[in-house]
């Protein structure tokens, strides 16, 4: 896999929702739409049940208040009619006992009617004819300030004659003392009630409003009565009282609308917005209205507390699951932190169950995820004792089976120069820790350049690269194990000094280094197996390593190898060797150093006589070489 492919995301160590804020947001905005939706729909459909209620109400108060009033105006005029024609008739039938009589009746009339404070009547030729109630007192109403005021209301009084019933408001009030102060309210607020008088011309009635505010007191509904011009006459405040209404909006609709009563919603000239009704009386309009607000003030105090009451909930529904979310993303932080540690390579971890959900199931099975890879590294680790860990990996995740492949690889044969005389000289024991020390120091150069050691012969080391791992290239792979060799020797210069003796013997290799096409994988049964490498190019690899010795060198490699990477080396060419099998002689060629000097820690040499005087290695006759061919299986020479 790709090293782009491998990458993480960015950010993708960052948590940017946690559990908690998204359950919180969630729970929020469930209970949020569930309590809004609730409260809305509750305080609808409570709404209109009131608004239907408020409007039958203000109707009803209305409709009662228009009645009473019909039926106190209408017995005040039965009653003024009744004492005129009482009046008319003790007149008519002259003598003292008849004008006596009619004083009792006028006096018994008042005293039945209280409110009352005078009637008057202005005959067809204009003459007036006042009774006066004297409870009121002469300073309040007398004949010259009730005449005054008829006077004044010529035009009030011509309708009546003709028929008519008005109903106007007396201020200030007729009074001989003349208009009280306009700074102050009149004393004593009365009434104006004009009508007909049948055969006698226009009746003239002047009373207190008293028994009218009994009807339209104060309460939650407000009523009042205006006339026909718009005028307050009654009113539960006082001070409004004789002002005039005409701009009022519900009651322009009653003057204009034409019909007996209605119920609106309307907003009143102060912006407020009434649940008003209207009834007409013969004397005006009864007016009838209750503010919007104090109808709702009930459901808006519910809704008020409904919504205080969501909040509380909220508040202890986002507490709950604040730490409810504890419960799932503390043992989620466990098992990322677990995770961590594994990807380091810390597969020994152990994770407390906290609970017995998903989420404790889940932190189990990590646990015991963590021991398998732990057991899976163990076994991986003891496997890569005895085999490469590349080819280990791949035998693990069932990547090898029997048979294997075409690959071009790079073969690669070391051996020990006179090892048989140096472990003679060494008791068991002895050869087994330096065989140990001296066999770490090779792998370890193998394993820094990339290839895999296929198996240990002895004293012998056999190692291979481009199967089962490769650089990219057969060049690649070949640069790369000539490289270990040279580290090899790098490392052997270290490890020879101050050696010398039988017991501590200096030591010298021979590589050898050959490219070609084998077959790469399993060799062995179903029950035992070995990752190796078969072919000529084995075998010349192998042969190769033993010309070392006779031609005074520590690294040869063919013609195969140097052909790929002879450029990148500083080599000197050897003579040919006729192989036994092979037709043609192959040529060989003594690797001295890297042309760039890489890889080693070597700066020298950069001659073969110079490497020879490194190595002591003294340098051969080639032409005075006895090589027995059946033995050594090659010729020197062309």
């Amino acid at each position: 896999m790709s090293p782009k492919r491998d990458a993480p995301r960015a950010g993708a160590g960052a948590v940017r929702f946690p559990i908690g804020a998204k359950l919180v947001f969630m729970v929020t905005a469930i209970l949020a739409v569930s309590l809004g939706a609730a409260s809305f729909l509750v305080s609808w459909m409570v709404s209109r049940d009131l608004r239907l209620n408020a409007e039958d109400n203000n109707l009803s108060v209305n409709r009662r208040a228009a009645t009473a009033s019909e039926t106190i105006l209408s017995l005040i005029r039965s009653n003024a009619l009744v004492l005129l024609r009482g009046a008319a008739a003790g007149g008519n039938s002259g003598g003292r006992t008849s004008g006596a009589s009619t004083e009792s009746f006028v006096r018994f009339f008042f005293e039945q009617n209280r409110h009352i404070a005078a009637l008057t009547l202005v005959d067809r030729d204009g003459k007036n004819r006042s009774f006066i109630n004297s409870r009121f007192g002469s300073g309040v109403l007398d004949p010259a300030a009730i005449a005054a005021y008829t006077a004044s209301r010529q035009e009030a009084l011509a309708r009546a004659a003709a028929g008519d019933t008005l109903l106007l408001t007396v201020s200030p009030p007729a009074s001989s003392a003349g208009p009280p102060d306009e700074a102050s309210p009149p004393a004593m607020p009365l009434l104006g009630f004009f009508f007909p008088a049948p055969g006698q011309g226009a009746a003239l009635v002047f009373f207190s409003p008293e028994a009218l505010e009994e009807i339209f007191g104060a309460g939650t509904n407000t009523s009042f009565l205006v006339n026909d011009e718009g005028d307050i006459l009654v009113h539960p405040d006082p001070l409004l009282a004789g002002t005039s209404a005409a701009t009022d909006p519900l009651v322009v609709l009653a003057r204009q609308s034409g019909k007996p009563f209605m119920q609106t919603l309307y907003t009143g000239p102060d912006g407020t917005r009434y649940f008003g009704a209207f009834s007409s009386v013969s004397q005006g309009y009864v007016i009838t209205r209750i503010e919007e607000t104090v109808v709702f003030e009930g459901i808006a105090a519910t809704t008020r507390r409904n919504l205080y009451l969501a909040g509380a909930v909220l508040f202890l529904a986002v507490i709950f699951v604040w730490f409810f979310s504890k419960t799932i993303s503390g043992p989620v932080k466990l098992l990322a932190a677990a995770a961590g540690r594994i990807k380091n390579g810390e597969f020994e971890i152990s994770l407390p169950v906290q609970s017995a959900d998903e989420i404790g199931f889940l932190t189990a099975r990590f646990t015991e995820m963590g021991r398998g890879l732990a057991e899976r590294e163990r076994l991986k680790e003891s496997f890569g004792r005895f085999t490469n860990p590349a080819v280990a990996e791949r035998a693990m995740r069932g990547e090898l089976s029997l048979g294997g492949e075409t690959r071009e690889v790079t073969v690669f044969f070391s051996d020990i120069r006179s090892f048989t005389a140096i472990s003679e000289k060494l008791n068991p024991h002895d050869v087994v820790e330096f065989l140990n020390d001296y066999m770490t120091r090779m792998v370890d150069c193998v394993n820094k350049t990339g290839g895999v050691v296929d198996k240990f012969i002895g004293d012998a080391v056999m190692a291979v690269w481009g199967a089962p791992l490769t650089a990219g290239s057969p060049a690649k792979d070949a640069l790369n194990c000539v490289k270990a060799a040279l580290l090899m020797r790098a490392a052997l210069c270290e490890y020879n000094k101050g050696r010398g003796g039988d017991k501590n013997p200096v030591i010298r290799i021979g590589c050898g280094i050959n490219t070609g096409e084998v077959v790469a994988g399993q060799v062995g049964s179903s029950r035992r197996m070995d990752y190796t490498v078969i072919g000529d190019a084995v075998n010349l690899a192998a042969r190769t390593e033993t010309l070392n010795k006779p031609l005074g060198t520590d690294i040869l490699i063919t013609e195969n190898t140097w052909n790929l990477i002879g450029r990148h080396l500083i080599t000197e060419e050897m003579p040919t060797v006729t192989v036994k099998g092979k037709e043609k002689p192959v040529r060989m060629f003594a690797v001295i150093n890297l042309k760039s000097l890489e890889g080693t820690k070597q700066k020298k040499p950069a001659a073969l006589s110079e490497l020879r005087e490194l190595l002591g290695i003294k340098a051969p006759d080639v032409r005075k070489v006895n090589v027995n061919a059946e033995e050594h299986k090659y010729k020197i020479g062309g």
